[in-house]
């Protein structure tokens, strides 16, 4: 009787009743936006006759308050009434860092139900690259005592799997390490894997963490994986280089990100259509100069043909 009651009302009456009689019904959880923000920084070197090295990075800020009070976390916070998670995340890392107007891609929502202390709280993560040296100089606000980047680096000390009929179930034990001068953080995740057939379900836990707040360790790890795959199809690591490179810089922007070593002449084949010749050289230390490219910006539209 009450259904075919509120079918009758128009759209305006429908809403002004379901306001007074439903909408307190259910808890409303709050939204949080976190922003996974990579960089690679190049080490500075005294001796010219050596190269210098690359390391993948990672912008996090200290927290003030509780919980998790002085830990490290992931740059965002909680959305307005009148905002979208877009306009959130970039306002809380202006906020929090000083830094303003990076692109970042929504990647993924946590929603489990304990991962905040304080309330139920359901998270939507960003991942970002940016070339460090367009960055303005860092600075903790709002709520964050302190702002860094973090070498980021993650090891599988442990793999094992185990085959159960037509299910295979592979165990990884990982540490995640992030350093920043004298600062050492860490967490460690077992993740599991699931396949069977052609359905692969991953669970993810973390079983231990020193300094990283709330479950971000999960994120970072999940944020490098996601990074690594998109690595291989499509043009964000050139989000990591300047306007003009060389072909060893950009290399040594993929394997960072990889974490492995790439063979020249098959990445150079890899990126050939990605980049185009500026006709300039630079030369860096006692090494012949290298030859300046830049990126193609007509190879994403011909991957669409």
């Amino acid at each position: 009787m009450e259904e075919q009651y509120l079918q009758n009302l128009s759209e305006t009456e429908f809403i002004e009743q379901y306001q007074k009689t439903e909408k307190d019904k259910y808890e409303k959880p709050s939204i949080t936006t976190d922003m996974v923000i990579f960089t690679v920084d190049t080490e500075q070197v005294l001796d010219n006759r050596k190269k210098a090295g690359k390391e993948l990075q990672l912008l996090l800020i200290q927290r003030g308050g509780h919980p998790y009070k002085g830990d490290w976390a992931l740059a965002g916070g909680f959305m307005g009434i009148d905002e979208d998670v877009d306009t959130a995340v970039q306002r809380e890392l202006k906020e929090e860092t000083g830094v303003d107007g990076i692109y970042a891609e929504q990647l993924y929502t946590w929603s489990a139900v304990d991962r905040d202390p304080r309330m139920r709280i359901v998270s939507v993560s960003y991942l970002a690259l940016v070339d460090q040296g367009k960055l303005p100089a860092l600075r903790a606000g709002d709520d964050a005592d302190d702002v860094r980047w973090f070498t980021v680096k993650d090891t599988v000390v442990e793999s094992r799997d185990a085959e159960i009929g037509s299910t295979i179930q592979r165990t990884e034990e990982i540490d995640l390490e992030l350093t920043s001068g004298e600062i050492s953080i860490s967490a460690t995740i077992e993740r599991v894997t699931v396949t069977e057939g052609t359905n692969t379900k991953t669970t993810v836990k973390i079983t231990k963490q020193d300094g990283i707040a709330f479950d971000h360790a999960e994120i970072i790890l999940y944020s490098l994986d996601r990074l690594r795959g998109k690595v291989n199809y499509t043009n964000i690591a050139f989000n990591l280089v300047g306007e003009e490179f060389t072909l060893p810089d950009l290399q040594q922007v993929y394997e960072v990100i990889l974490g492995r070593a790439l063979n020249k002449v098959q990445f150079r084949r890899h990126v050939e259509d990605m980049v185009l010749d500026t006709g300039k050289e630079v030369r860096t230390g006692a090494y012949r100069p290298s030859k300046l490219y830049r990126y193609n910006a007509a190879w994403i539209h011909d991957q669409w043909k």
